[in-house]
């Protein structure tokens, strides 16, 4: 009764695809490791291609209630680039410091250990990546439909249907072929790019013909804690400023690329996005932003007439990629967290034929089927917005308490401690803040981050389970094991 459980599973040979790839990692000091081949542009594509999605044709209208005027939400756009951007240099830091993939994870881990490390993997595992894909998916749904109910908004229900069918469908593709996935992500990238220079081109000429009487500090919003809301709004469009970090081990000469990929495409991401509301702004009065539940198609309607379906069509296309991408990324953060043994072993096996992970993609779609209960787009971004940047403000307390505890590590980027002491304080206002302003949407976040408290302590800290419970864990695993068939992966990919 009292033996040590340990289930054998069968190891998926690799295919000669994968046996290629080997061929083309080094070795140095005896350890196999990635050639790193992304240039700077590589990088300047991957944060671009992470940061800009759906958040753009879903914030404006959240901002703009939260601030009331059209300059104040302008102004909070720029403040949350720039924001975005100390956070991006401060990881610059510990990027170059700490060379492991994870990121933030990596870097939380190596400073405060493994159980706030696991609190960080378990908030971005249930609250970020799941209710980020409902948010982005009912975008989808509410640009789908809004054409069809030109005089009210769509009908709850139709919208939420919409949304678990995309994610439905989606998981299928990602659980059936890898190819097929990436070729949807391909496909739909380019949308998102297509809709964007089409407004900013008919803002600018909009700009040109005298159309500014929108642009005022008219009714502009006085209470702290609706502000510290419409950032929460602002900022969740700049999501994915960090995902660069975690491939920092396969870019080319990091110390002098990683800060210029974060410069420029920054930069790049800010313009953009201040530029598309400008353009909003030229022609939608601030109550017709308040009122439409999709701003991008509001403004088609008003001046592309008979052609104004271009817009909610291209933006639908990015929305249908972006959550593709976020099951794509997910799924594969799923697998990683599940082979570092913090979260359960059935995430760790792939499918026999389909050689995908299928038990990861399952797990974040029906997660994010979850979210759909709400079907509140805001409520759902003050949820992420919440856990997401108090788990950030933490990997950036790493920097001035690495450089207190650890002065010895060698720090080929070096920033001014100014930089994370002011992205410490502004965190703290942003999360600490809206508790007040709303108090329901932050405490439910809150207590979902501390459910990881107990499930670490259960499942990882407790080493020695009694046998009953390691024998129903096991047959837990085989008997998912055979529902999907999969088995354990040969070389399990490390965070």
């Amino acid at each position: 009764m009292g033996e040590k459980i340990e289930p054998k599973y069968d190891e998926v040979p690799q295919n000669e695809e994968n046996a290629a790839k080997d061929k083309e990692q080094t070795e140095e000091g005896g350890a196999v490791r990635l050639q790193a081949k992304m240039s700077l542009l590589n990088g300047v594509t991957v944060i671009v291609g992470s940061i800009i999605g759906s958040g753009i044709f879903i914030s404006p209208t959240g901002v703009l209630v939260q601030t009331g005027s059209v300059n104040m939400a302008l102004i909070v756009w720029v403040v949350s680039g720039i924001f975005s951007m100390i956070g991006a240099y401060c990881y610059a830091e510990l990027g170059c410091m700490i060379k492991k993939s994870g990121a933030d994870y990596a870097y939380i881990m190596e400073t405060f250990g493994p159980f706030l490390a696991f609190i960080r993997l378990w908030v971005e595992c249930m609250i970020v990546r799941p209710c980020s894909q409902a948010i982005v998916a009912l975008t989808f749904s509410i640009y789908i439909l809004t054409p069809f109910f030109p005089e009210c908004s769509p009908p709850t229900e139709s919208v939420r249907l919409l949304a678990a069918a995309c994610i439905c469908l989606l998981t299928f593709i990602n659980c059936w072929d890898v190819k097929w996935s990436t070729l949807v992500q391909d496909t739909f990238t380019y949308a998102k790019l297509v809709a964007l220079f089409i407004i900013i081109g008919t803002g600018a000429y909009q700009l040109c013909t005298g159309h500014t009487e929108y642009f005022t500090f008219e009714n502009t919003e006085t209470d702290l804690t609706k502000i510290s809301l419409a950032f929460y709004s602002g900022l969740f469009a700049y999501n994915g400023w960090n995902y660069l970090n975690f491939v920092i081990e396969e870019l080319q000469d990091p110390v002098r690329n990683l800060p210029r990929a974060i410069a420029i495409s920054l930069i790049t991401v800010t313009v953009t996005y201040v530029f598309t509301n400008v353009a909003f702004y030229t022609t939608l009065s601030p109550l017709e932003v308040r009122g439409s539940t999709a701003v991008a198609v509001t403004f088609a309607e008003r001046l592309y007439g008979p052609m104004a379906w271009i817009i909610p069509v291209f933006v639908a296309m990015s929305t249908f990629g972006a959550v593709n991408g976020i099951l794509l990324t997910s799924s594969r953060l799923f697998y990683a967290g599940a082979c570092e043994k913090q979260m359960p072993e059935i995430l760790t096996m792939i499918q026999i034929s389909r050689l995908t992970p299928t038990p990861a993609v399952l797990c974040i779609a029906l997660l994010s089927l979850l979210y759909l209960m709400s079907d509140n787009v805001y409520s759902l971004i003050n949820y992420v917005g919440f856990a997401t940047w108090l788990s950030i403000g933490l990997a950036v307390v790493c920097v001035p308490y690495l450089r207190w505890k650890r002065p010895d590590l060698e720090r080929p980027i070096r920033v001014n401690l100014f930089f994370p002491i002011i992205y410490i304080i502004a965190t703290i206002f942003i999360t600490v803040v809206p508790c007040i302003a709303s108090p329901l949407d932050t405490g439910r976040g809150a207590l979902i981050i501390l459910t990881g408290v107990p499930v670490y302590f259960v499942f990882i800290y407790w080493k020695n389970k009694p046998p009953c419970i390691r024998r129903a864990l096991f047959a837990f695993t085989v008997f998912m094991q055979k529902i999907m068939v999969v088995v354990g992966a040969e070389e399990p990919v490390r965070v």
